[in-house]
């Protein structure tokens, strides 16, 4: 039996301790490096996270349409590339064009008419084409995500690298 032991953290060959980077493999690289590394995979990690909240977001929106939907007609006014706007009117007759324009507008194109799902009540604020829901955004959003890591991979390769010195 052991009485009394210590435990520590392997020594390097110099006998101080090992530096908190050494768990990650990032003991060998220079600090500007490590810097450059964390940057990276954590401006990844942030692109990840904002796709998924985006994912979440719109899935919240249909979420509310759902709950209480109305149906209508809609006249498309114009297509942009921040928005689309359309114009539809209620049963009670009253017109809404949603100021930050239609959920889910791929192929519209202005003097269409088109199906469209509202939020009854909030017309002027959630309305989706009909038949589109959030599981639009995987494709983009997957692809965004998916980009984001094949770089973040290849710079954390390249500044992970042995570095050599220079020849003289």
């Amino acid at each position: 039996m052991v009485e009394n032991a210590v435990v520590a953290r392997p020594a390097d060959t110099a006998g101080r301790q090992r530096p908190r980077w050494a768990l990650f493999g990032m003991d060998n690289l220079t600090p500007a490096r490590r810097g450059w590394l964390i940057a990276v995979v954590s401006l990844a990690v942030l692109l990840t996270v904002m796709g998924l909240l985006l994912i979440a977001g719109a899935w919240r929106d249909d979420h509310a349409i759902e709950s209480r939907m109305g149906h209508a007609d809609a006249d498309v006014l114009s297509v942009a590339f921040d928005r689309t706007v359309v114009r539809f009117t209620t049963p009670d007759g009253s017109s809404h064009s949603p100021f930050n324009g239609v959920l889910y507008p791929q192929d519209l194109q202005a003097g269409q008419r088109v199906q469209v799902e509202y939020d009854t009540s909030h017309p002027d604020d959630l309305v989706r084409v009909a038949g589109r829901d959030y599981r639009l955004a995987f494709l983009p959003v997957g692809m965004m995500v998916g980009i984001t890591w094949a770089v973040a991979a290849g710079l954390i390769w390249w500044l992970r690298r042995p570095r050599t010195p220079a020849t003289t």
